[in-house]
């Protein structure tokens, strides 16, 4: 019995020996399994115009540094947007050890439906496990962007305006009748966006207005200006660059103080049985919103009796408006037209008008500087018409502005046009500025009675530091009334020829280079001579006279008229 369980035992420690020394043989010699290199599963993509977010899925928890720390950001990764839009801005959203994140993406301008985003590791060494693996440069996802909107949207006003709204650059807006922006509303339109007109002329004519107590926020830029246009304008050849009067133009309404009795006027171009076209009051800083890189074209309709549109109207807007960066072009009627007011404009263009290019009346106050005009292609009346009051003519307060840096071309010998005239007792200061190419000069209203030479006397209207050149002669001169003696006519114009000289006009060629189609008005000669300075911190100090720097052009690409320059 005894001899029986020794062996048992020595055979169960046998066993023991052997299993202990086979699974030591595999312990030493078989090699430990690898740890997974991190990668990323799956991409998903949501979002509409110009706002998207992808959502990356990894294979395991992923963390930005090799001890298990930190979260991944825009240094993790390449993100890149092919075959469409580019993109403007992305932002990584992702927390530690996590197996997802989110990049929020930004285009550049809206989706075309076309492009690819591609997303993939920066490096190899900007994404780890928690084993300190790092994921490939090579891995990579890739998914198609298609968030596109592109509407045609008919906007029709059936007494309750735009509302409180914003008009985007992925839709094609159009203005159906008589559109207002009404009292308490604001109208936000987007950099880029194209607004069109109807056709149709009286009750069936199309324009914006922006009524007394509404706002407009038009804020384009020179790479995506706002565009007002025909319907029928593609803005690819569909409408000739000067048919006219094909829709109505831009009304801004505003509650600043006109020299008219009563103050409260309703604006041309609108029935006078619409209230929402009354303009005036006594709020001379009045803001009506922003107005900036705005193409104004092809406007003008008839809305009865002769009476057109202007491209862009403004009836007493107050000086807390901004408008800047405007063009007018091809209008049938003036190009822009003041009603009293106290508006300030910088960097202005009408161009190819067919009436008068920069017209006011009613006691207009304002600033101006930078402001262009071009005439041709036989279009165009006066460069300035410039009227003090309507009923009175003598109302106050007098038509006054102050303009600076002005170019002013006119339509040469044969045409029989005047370069500005001031009237019904208007005044009103040009300085720093280029008048060029017109066959009459300017003239200064003389009647018996108070009148626009009676502001000239004031020192109310003055010209000084121009340059004049291929302007008829001679420069400034009256023109005059019923009842004028020939004598003090003489006397007046001689007083005129006096003052051109002594208030630093200058007879002198700018080097414009007009010929053919071809309308180049940046100066090519000297014009940083001569010039007076600004009088309010409103206006820009600048070294040169006319309203184009020699050295930078600011119509270059935002405007229709710029295609002429060359």
């Amino acid at each position: 019995m005894i001899l029986k369980m020794k062996r048992f035992t020595f055979l169960t420690v046998l066993s023991v020996i052997i299993l202990v020394g086979i699974n030591s043989c595999g312990t030493k010699d078989d090699p430990k399994p690898e740890a997974d290199t991190p990668t990323m599963k799956s991409i998903e993509v949501s979002g509409e115009n110009k706002n998207f977010e992808a959502q990356i899925t990894f294979s395991e928890g992923v963390y930005k540094n090799t001890d298990m720390t930190g979260n991944l950001d825009e240094n993790s990764f390449n993100v890149t947007l092919t075959g469409g839009t580019g993109m403007s801005s992305y932002v990584v959203n992702h927390t530690s050890g996590q197996t997802n994140a989110t990049i929020y993406i930004e285009l550049s301008d809206y989706s075309v439906g076309t492009e690819t985003l591609n997303i993939s590791p920066k490096d190899g060494n900007s994404i780890f496990n928690a084993q300190a693996i790092a994921m490939a440069s090579s891995e990579i996802q890739t998914a198609g962007i298609d968030g596109t909107v592109h509407e045609t949207i008919n906007v029709k006003d059936d007494g309750s305006g735009t509302g409180i709204v914003r008009w985007t650059a992925n839709n094609t807006y159009i203005l159906d009748g008589f559109v207002f922006v009404n009292d308490g509303q604001t109208l936000t339109i987007e950099e880029g966006t194209v607004i069109k007109g109807k056709a149709g002329q009286g009750e069936n004519a199309s324009a914006l207005i922006v009524a007394r107590g509404g706002k407009i926020m038009a804020e384009g830029t020179a790479e995506h200006p706002i565009i007002f246009t025909a319907e029928a304008d593609d803005l690819n050849g569909s409408v000739q660059d000067l048919a006219d009067g094909l829709w109505g133009g831009v009304i801004i309404l505003g509650k600043a103080k006109t020299n008219t009795v009563p103050n409260e006027q309703q604006i041309e171009g609108i029935p006078q049985t619409e209230p929402r076209g009354v303009y005036g009051g006594d709020i001379n800083t009045d803001n009506s919103g922003v107005l900036r890189y705005i193409s104004i074209r092809h406007g003008g309709t008839d809305i009865g009796e002769g009476n057109e549109i202007n491209g862009l109207t403004l009836g007493a807007v107050g000086s807390g408006t901004t408008i800047e960066y405007i063009e007018v072009f091809a209008n049938k009627d003036d190009g822009i037209e003041f009603f009293g007011g106290m508006p300030r404009l910088k960097n202005i263009i009408t161009a190819f008008c067919g009436d008068d290019s920069y017209d006011y009346d009613q006691g207009f106050r304002g600033y101006g500087q930078f402001w262009l005009a071009v005439q041709g292609y036989e279009r165009g009346d006066r460069l300035g018409e410039h009227d003090g009051g309507t009923d009175p003519e003598t109302g106050e307060p007098y038509a006054i502005p102050t303009i600076y840096n002005a170019t002013y071309v006119g339509r040469g010998d044969g045409a029989a046009k005047r370069t500005i005239t001031f009237r019904d007792n208007a005044g009103g200061n040009y300085a720093n500025s280029i008048f060029y190419n017109q066959e009459k000069g300017i003239d200064v209203e003389l009647l018996v009675d108070e009148c626009s030479y009676t502001r000239f006397d004031n020192g109310q209207l003055t010209i000084k530091n121009n340059m004049f050149y291929s302007v008829g002669e001679p420069a400034i001169k009256v023109s005059t009334g019923e009842g004028v003696a020939e004598a003090d006519q003489i006397t007046a114009d001689a007083v005129l020829a006096q003052y051109f000289n002594d208030a630093n006009n200058e007879i002198a060629d700018p080097g414009f280079n007009i010929t053919g189609n071809t309308f180049n008005v940046i100066p090519s000669n000297e014009v940083s001579g001569n010039l007076t300075t600004v009088p309010d911190s409103w206006f820009t100090t600048v070294n040169y006279k006319g309203a184009i720097d020699p050295a930078n052009d600011w119509t270059a690409g935002w405007t229709l008229f710029s295609k002429y320059m060359n």
